[in-house]
């Protein structure tokens, strides 16, 4: 066994340019909207309120990325059965609702990025678009 494991991380500049990319998908939709970007330990790293988004939607966006960066699955792979039960759990951090993604390259977690203030299929197209700026896996 190996005592020490090599990481990745996501950097500033990777969040940053993935918060323009998610910004140009939901202005190209003309959907405002939140977006949250955390690292792998659920740390924030950016996070964006567009003008005329929901400011509520803030709160689901960054527990959609908290969700996806903490089990390296999208935010509505939470069983339906459990959310009720995992939110309240969780004090609201985990949700099964639809725009969360993990943020993975070359295999490796980095993060979880969580949008909301649209529908979910709005949601997750900005998600994609933000990954598809950094090269990570959609």
């Amino acid at each position: 066994m190996d005592p020490v494991i090599p990481s990745a991380q996501l950097s500033h500049q990777g969040a940053l340019t993935m918060i323009a990319a998610g910004v140009a998908e939901a202005e190209a939709m003309g959907v405002p909207q939140c977006i949250v970007i955390v690292d792998a330990s659920g740390e924030l790293l950016a996070e964006l309120r567009m003008t005329g988004s929901r400011f509520l939607s803030r709160k689901s966006a960054r527990a959609k990325a908290l969700t996806s960066a903490s089990t390296g699955q999208p935010s509505a792979s939470i069983p339906e059965g459990v959310r009720t039960n995992i939110g309240l759990a969780s004090g609201g951090a985990v949700t099964g609702l639809p725009g969360g993604l993990p943020i993975r390259v070359g295999g490796v977690l980095l993060g979880g990025i969580g949008v909301g203030s649209g529908s979910g299929d709005q949601d997750l197209a900005v998600a994609r678009a933000a990954l598809a700026s950094i090269g990570a896996e959609i």
